[in-house]
């Protein structure tokens, strides 16, 4: 029988300045019980972010001992910095039966594919052209030009794995996009896993 308490992923990508965040907390309150992954990063942090609230920040030896230990779920070198995220939070986040919410790249989305499809729901959150996503980078004011630049330029790769998702949600306005979200969220958490599907035909068999 479909368990009401049963852990499941979720994972999203888009790229930076898609608005993800803006949505999953307009939503949150309709969501059920999830945990949103941290990511760790060897970046400097931000002004403002804080160390296992935004990331878990440490330096690039401590993160290299970590890839040997193969303590991450997924992890990728992206703007001479690593990105990954941590497997031990995300077990314990599956086994209270919560859903586990990834804002990772294409890469990161591929691997845990790989690791944990049956799981695994995904959406592509985006504009609704490369032109709003430049305005709204440029609106932000956080990052200089040379990082605007290359922000725009992965998000021109990235939007050729648009077919890779389950769904996309096209944010044009945050309203729309939460409601939108808050649907891709509840399948998240009705999909099976095989191991759940053939329970159920035995159980259903008698």
């Amino acid at each position: 029988m479909q368990s009401r308490h049963k852990g499941a992923i979720l994972v999203l990508s888009g790229p930076s300045g898609a608005g993800k965040s803006t949505i999953i907390n307009a939503a949150s309150s309709e969501i059920g019980e999830y945990y949103f992954s941290i990511s760790t990063t060897t970046r400097a942090p931000r002004v403002g972010e804080q160390n296992g609230v935004d990331y878990f920040f440490v330096t690039k030896e401590s993160f290299e001992e970590d890839i040997k230990a193969g303590n991450f779920l997924e992890y990728a070198e992206v703007h001479g910095n690593y990105y990954g995220t941590s497997l031990k939070p995300v077990r314990e986040a599956l086994n209270e039966g919560k859903l586990v919410i990834f804002d990772i790249d294409v890469q990161g989305h591929r691997l845990v594919r790989a690791k944990m499809n049956d799981i695994t729901t995904s959406a592509f959150i985006t504009p609704p052209t490369l032109k709003e996503l430049e305005q709204r980078l440029r609106a932000r004011r956080t990052d200089d030009e040379s990082v605007i630049v290359n922000r725009i330029e992965n998000a021109k790769n990235e939007i050729n794995a648009l077919g890779e998702y389950d769904f996309t949600i096209i944010n044009d306005t945050v309203e729309v996009s939460a409601r939108e979200f808050v649907i891709v969220a509840k399948a998240a958490r009705l999909k099976q896993s095989k191991e759940e599907e053939e329970k159920f035909i035995q159980t259903w068999l008698g």
